[in-house]
């Protein structure tokens, strides 16, 4: 039987006033100007409380004004937030949180820290900043994009989380010690996103760095997952990477499973990689045959596709915006609208919301300020302009700021039935819900730039293109630039210079040749001319030389169909 859903409309609260910015009676929407500057009010009031109060730490606690160290000890809200700085147009702090970094943050130091969140967190967040440098006036040195103590620091974070994929799998271990490697005794189930949520980050840091073992290790886990589906094309929430067997079995859109999903896409259109693509694809025809239902998707048992847990998670609200980047706007909106309606009714996504019943699963009644709903709203209001979509954005705003907004920052909202507070900020609340709400309105931020300017940068390889758009979040919102990848292709360009040599060489054979041809009998033949017939003369000629492929080929096609591999990735809204 199909699910259906009836809405309490008793329950929808009136949290939000009409106030300046909202929409009239005209039914104007919200006013883009007025809301970034809200956004960008509360960005600093959350990091200068962070400055004033927790640095060093990891991240704030805001309700007692101090902080503390969260995962790992490398002051991550300065790292979450380097790039949010960049995008609110603050050059000058972006220039001297690079220079804090590079002096406090020491990877070299005896913690556990998780591989996902090391990775997405200090990996994407030092490649982003390193690619947007140059942008943020940051003096680089010379052999950039491809060299830069940004770079550098990113490349020794992840070289610090290598250890985890030693296993006969391939899958990464969860955790790992950052002095000494994974524990003797370590846990070996890890979540399907902690094993298939390395492709961006670590693809862009071998094409940077020239050295292919990061996206050889990503590549392997995510096949590895590809091939531990089952017979109906589910994946589930926990596995065995010792043994690769699952343990935990239910299948989903969700915690656990999200973002491997999500890097299936991603990594698609930033490696233009159609076998991801087609990977996600048989994916999501799977995810639509087993667990949606009018709309909403449920949580299903990955070998019968029964339902196991009649649930809406919070972080699913990720897959609308993913939708829109395979052109699937029609779903997206209809999911997104389904996920709104939660939002209105509590002023929030709780972390769990009880479908059939129409209300919050106990224990799961928080909201830390997540960034899901928005980035999907984002991407939804790119594609296709629709004013509800700035609604939501406005709706965010303001709940935010009349739930959580206390001295010291933001704090996480522990039950939004009594609006009780948690004494902590996420990073990623700086790092990405303020980072969508302020690009959902700001629509000419230098993010959106659809290739009309761009950046022509000299490499040690030779020219490339930069900034023309088109980034690629990572899922901690770190903005790559996949333009980037085709800066610094070592091997490429060798074998560029050898084949140059190749035909300098067998163009001067020829034109000897013929002018031996009209003095003597026979040709004139260089001393070590290889013998094997397809270097003869003749043989050579019959194919035409290759011409030299640029080190970046920029398609003379606009934005809205460079990225897609498959259907529609934006629209303009103009």
């Amino acid at each position: 039987m199909p699910f259906r859903l009836l809405v309490p409309l008793g329950l929808l609260c009136s949290l939000l006033p009409l106030h300046q910015g909202a929409p009239g009676p005209d039914g104007t929407g919200p006013d883009p100007a007025y809301y970034r500057e809200r956004v960008k009010a509360m960005f600093y009031h959350a990091y200068d409380s962070y400055l004033e109060n927790a640095f060093p730490y990891d991240e704030l606690r805001p309700l007692t004004c101090d902080g503390h160290d969260t995962w790992g000890s490398f002051s991550l809200t300065l790292i979450d937030a380097l790039d949010t700085l960049l995008i609110l147009g603050n050059v000058s702090e972006f220039q001297r949180v690079v220079e804090v970094l590079q002096d406090n943050v020491d990877f070299d130091i005896d913690v556990n820290a998780s591989v996902f969140e090391t990775n997405i967190r200090v990996v994407g967040g030092l490649l982003s900043a390193h690619l947007l440098s140059k942008k943020a006036g940051v003096e680089v040195e010379a052999g950039w994009p491809c060299s830069g103590p940004l770079l550098r620091m990113a490349e020794e974070a992840a070289r610090k989380l290598l250890p985890a994929f030693q296993t006969p799998t391939g899958m990464p271990y969860g955790t790992v010690n950052l002095l000494h490697g994974v524990n003797p005794g370590e846990t070996p189930v890890t979540c399907t996103a902690g094993i298939g949520t390395f492709i961006v980050e670590f693809a862009t840091l071998s094409s940077l760095t020239g050295d292919p073992v990061f996206e050889d290790v990503a590549r392997v886990a995510l096949m590895r997952l590809w091939e531990s589906r089952s017979d109906i094309g589910l994946v589930g929430n926990h596995i065995d990477v010792l043994t690769g067997k699952w343990v935990a079995q239910d299948a989903g859109i969700g915690a656990g499973v999200d973002s491997y999903f999500e890097y299936l896409v991603k990594g698609a259109i930033l490696l233009q990689d159609k076998k991801l693509m087609a990977m996600f694809l048989e994916y999501n025809k799977a995810i639509r045959n087993y667990t949606r239902f009018d709309d909403w998707y449920l949580w299903v048992q990955m070998y019968k596709g029964t339902v196991s847990m009649p649930v809406f998670q919070s972080l699913e609200a990720y897959w609308p915006g993913l939708q829109s980047l395979i052109g699937d706007i029609d779903n997206a909106m209809r999911t997104f609208l389904n996920y709104y309606t939660v939002w209105k009714q509590f002023g929030g996504l709780p972390e769990f919301y009880n479908i059939p019943q129409g209300y919050t699963v106990e224990k799961r009644e928080g909201y830390p300020l997540r960034p899901e709903l928005i980035e999907s709203a984002m991407y939804l209001y790119r594609a296709t302009g629709d004013p509800t979509l700035l609604e939501l954005g406005r709706d965010a705003v303001e709940s935010i700021e009349k739930i959580s907004k206390v001295e010291c920052g933001f704090a996480t909202i522990k039950d939004l039935r009594d609006h009780k507070l948690d004494n902590r900020m996420e990073s990623f609340f700086l790092a990405e819900t303020v980072k969508y709400l302020y690009l959902l309105f700001d629509p000419t931020n230098f993010i959106h730039n659809n290739g009309s300017t761009f950046d022509a940068v000299i490499t040690p390889y030779g020219e490339c293109i930069l900034g023309a758009g088109g980034y690629i979040f990572n899922t901690e919102a770190h903005p790559i630039d996949p333009a980037a990848l085709h800066c610094c292709r070592r091997l490429k360009e060798e074998q560029w210079e050898v084949e140059d040599l190749m035909r300098e060489f067998y163009s001067l054979k020829r034109n000897r040749s013929r002018f031996q041809k009209t003095m003597s009998s026979g040709p004139w033949k260089p001393p070590g001319t290889f013998s094997s017939p397809e270097n003869h003369d003749g043989a050579r000629e019959k194919k035409p030389a290759k011409q030299r492929i640029p080190l970046l080929s920029c398609p003379s096609q606009p934005f809205t169909s460079k990225l897609a591999l498959l259907g529609q990735v934006f629209l303009d809204s103009s």
